[in-house]
C-alpha cells in the first residue's frame, strides 16, 4: 500500500539487542568501518568478565593512523626539499650559462659546470652533422644525420631511460659509467641541424619514465636560446 500524500514515515526503533545481534552476525563490521572506533566510548581495562576491551584495539588503530600520517608528511617534506634543491641547482646552471663570455665557453660549461652542479656523471650536447668542421668546438658531440629521430622517435621531446648501458655515440668514454639518462630535443633554429642535450648518471634509477621533467626542459630551452643568440641564427 502506498502512503497517502502528506503522510510521514514512522521511524524504526532500534534497540540495543538489535545492535548486539547485528554485531554478532557481522563480526568483521568494525574492521570494515574503522572510523567508528574513534567515536565509540570503550570500556576501561577493569571491566567485568565477558566484556571485550576495545581500548587496546582503538589505541592500536590510532597509532597505525598516526604512523601512516607521519610517513606521508615525512615523504611530502622530503619531496618538497628535493624539488627546491633541484630548482636551485638548475637556476645556478642557468646563471652560469648566461655569464659565458663566448660560444666556446658556453659549450664547455655544459660538460663542466652543469654536470658538477647537477651532480651528473656526464652531460653532452649532441648535434647532427657529417662534417666535423661545422662545429670546431670540441665539447660538441657530433652524431650522424637522423640520429636524434632514430633514438627518440620523430615526435618525442624528451626520453627518460633507466637501467641502460650508456650510449658511446652520446657519452664517448664516459658511456661505461652511465646506467640511466635523460635526453632532451633542442629546438635551436630552423636553420640548424637536429640536436639534443643528454644527461647521464651511474644510478640506474636516477632517470625513469614518468619522472617530472619541467626543470630539465627549462634548462634545455635556455641553452637552445643561448646557442641561437651566440651563433646569430634565426628562430
Amino acid at each position: 500500500m502506498k502512503a497517502s500524500p502528506g503522510s510521514q514515515s514512522v521511524p524504526v526503533s532500534i534497540e540495543a539487542k538489535d545492535v548486539v545481534s547485528f554485531l554478532r552476525d557481522n563480526p568483521g563490521f568494525l574492521n570494515e568501518h574503522p572510523d567508528l572506533m574513534s567515536e565509540l566510548d570503550p570500556p576501561t581495562r577493569s571491566v567485568g568478565k565477558g566484556v571485550s576491551d576495545f581500548q587496546n584495539a582503538m589505541i592500536r588503530r590510532l597509532r597505525d593512523r598516526i604512523e601512516e600520517t607521519t610517513d606521508v608528511a615525512r615523504e611530502l617534506i622530503d619531496t618538497s626539499r628535493e624539488n627546491l634543491n633541484s630548482q636551485a641547482r638548475v637556476h645556478e646552471c642557468v646563471l652560469r650559462l648566461l655569464a659565458a663570455n663566448s660560444f666556446e665557453q658556453l659549450i664547455n660549461l655544459i660538460q663542466t659546470d652543469v654536470a658538477v652542479v647537477l651532480d651528473m656523471d656526464v652531460v653532452a650536447l649532441a648535434v647532427e652533422s657529417e662534417n666535423a668542421e661545422d662545429f670546431p668546438v670540441r665539447s660538441v658531440t657530433l652524431v650522424p644525420p637522423g640520429f636524434v629521430n632514430r633514438l627518440m622517435g620523430p615526435d618525442k621531446e624528451m626520453l627518460l631511460r633507466a637501467h641502460i648501458s650508456g650510449d658511446p655515440d652520446l657519452f664517448d668514454g664516459a658511456a661505461t659509467l652511465v646506467q640511466s639518462d635523460a635526453l632532451v630535443r633542442l629546438h635551436i633554429s630552423s636553420a640548424s641541424p637536429a640536436a639534443l642535450l643528454a644527461f647521464g648518471h651511474r644510478d640506474p634509477e636516477k632517470f625513469h619514465p614518468g619522472q617530472a621533467t619541467e626543470l630539465i626542459c627549462f634548462l634545455s630551452a635556455v641553452l637552445a636560446q643561448l646557442v641561437r643568440i651566440w651563433l646569430d641564427l634565426p628562430e
